[in-house]
């Protein structure tokens, strides 16, 4: 049994909910309000499973795992169909870089935490914090425009013609863009495919208003 300790607006979970999606795999829903009570990811019994106190984190068979990433390869390893990484292992490279480059140089400058602190600690207006958010989307999302195409091998989704672990990151941080504002007809390449993953049902069960905890 698998059970998804999520919070709907949240990227990295956003992440996990497509990949389990895509394998039709079955999972038990398990809210945590980043916001409400002063944080649920802060309280001493989700910390006992995850110490970092962030989501997404996938209870296998009691068995906590952490990091969307991490949580999206051990689904792809233990139920490989539809593959989510290419078999080739310079394929699988260019995808995995891919998608680090979003999970890693983008998602991270905008995470709650971040920005959070920029408002409570450093005192941040908040027009500065998002004006903020949407430099670091733009910027990574220029160059993310660019490596799709030189890097990779783009059909209708991300790296051919099915989806893979790209696709699982993109989609996230483009709804993040679009909550503010950001104009991602910009980056055309990025803007097609979201839409060719927006089509599929994987997706849009995945969605933070599709979700059990949304507001």
């Amino acid at each position: 049994m698998l059970e998804l300790h999520s919070y709907f607006r949240s990227s990295a979970s956003f992440r996990v909910r497509i990949a389990l999606n895509l394998k039709g795999l079955p999972y038990d829903y398990k809210g945590v309000h980043l916001l409400k009570e002063g944080g649920m990811q802060l309280k001493p019994e989700y910390r006992a499973l995850n110490a970092d106190g962030v989501v997404p984190t996938l209870v296998v068979d009691g068995r906590p795992l952490i990091q969307s990433m991490a949580i999206i390869e051990y689904l792809d390893e233990t139920h490989p169909e539809p593959a989510l990484l290419p078999k080739d292992p310079f394929e699988r490279a260019v995808v995995r870089g891919l998608a680090q480059e979003i999970a890693c140089e983008i998602h991270p400058l905008n995470n709650l935490r971040v920005l959070k602190y920029l408002k409570h600690e450093l005192k941040v207006s908040e027009e500065a914090k998002d004006a903020w958010y949407r430099h670091w989307i733009e910027q990574g999302f220029a160059s993310l425009e660019v490596n799709l195409s030189q890097l990779g091998r783009v059909g209708r989704f991300a790296f051919g013609d099915t989806p893979t672990l790209i696709d699982c990151c993109l989609v996230p941080q483009v709804f993040n863009a679009q909550r503010f504002n950001v104009d991602v007809s910009r980056f055309p390449t990025i803007a097609k495919i979201h839409a060719t993953c927006m089509e599929l049902d994987a997706f849009q069960k995945a969605a933070p208003g599709a979700q059990p905890d949304s507001e």
